[in-house]
């Protein structure tokens, strides 16, 4: 049922000036219950907004709001709005689930900018963990019971003497890491990570995971060799 809630003209004012407002709130199903209980309702002022859509943290949901739309530069402004890195995101899923961190993305897809993290557990499942992307908080965490059972993705994760975390941070030198994943269709396992410059150039890199080798992905050799030099 639709529900209208009512809040006193004062609270505009006391919005402007931080404070808190006493508001009388009605709903078609809920009636005068809360005006009669004298319930109040705290009104704190936003976040300043940077640019980035920061705002307060709320419960399940992150601290970076992020319009949902991929077009017009949305990698470029998810990479800069981000705080958190994906190391830093690689260290904070381990925290929740021990184990081996086998993918991190940077997403927008919902209201707000998260990293979602795939880790195989020390317990032998597969676990995705939602992360917010300003302060590595954990808003949500599942098995995966669709997870198909690869017994080569597992070996070549439990395998690898380069993690996630190790393989960002040498990407990192071709721009803002946004993407981390253990990939074995290619014959071998390798980490393909994608990377995005301040200029909004997006590299995808192939890691060794024995190694720690670098090349580039075949598809964007082309364009690298084009803007390597504009984009320090």
């Amino acid at each position: 049922m639709k529900r209208h809630l009512v809040i006193a003209t004062a609270a505009a004012a006391a919005l402007i000036a931080g404070g808190t407002v006493t508001a009388a709130a009605v709903s078609s199903d809920a009636g005068s219950a809360n005006a009669a209980s004298g319930k109040q309702l705290s009104a704190q002022p936003a976040a300043p907004d940077a640019g980035s859509g920061t705002a307060q943290v709320q419960d399940g949901r992150s601290s970076i709001r992020m319009q949902d739309d991929d077009a017009n530069g949305q990698d470029l402004r998810e990479a800069n709005a981000a705080k958190v890195t994906a190391p830093d995101a690689a260290a904070a899923a381990l925290k929740a689930v021990p184990g081996t961190v086998t993918a991190l993305d940077l997403d927008a897809d919902r209201p707000g900018l998260v990293w979602d993290a795939d880790v195989l557990g020390k317990d032998g499942k597969w676990h995705e963990i939602t992360l917010d992307a300003g302060n590595a908080r954990v808003l949500n965490q599942h098995v995966d019971q669709d997870e198909d059972d690869d017994a080569q993705e597992r070996a070549a994760a439990r395998n690898a003497r380069t993690d996630a975390a190790a393989a960002a941070r040498t990407a990192a030198s071709h721009g803002t890491v946004t993407s981390v994943d253990l990939d074995d269709d290619r014959g071998k396992a390798v980490w393909e990570v994608e990377t995005t410059t301040k200029t909004g150039k997006e590299h995808k890199l192939l890691i060794d995971p024995q190694s720690g080798n670098v090349t580039t992905a075949p598809a964007h050799d082309s364009d690298d060799d084009d803007n390597d030099g504009a984009d320090d």
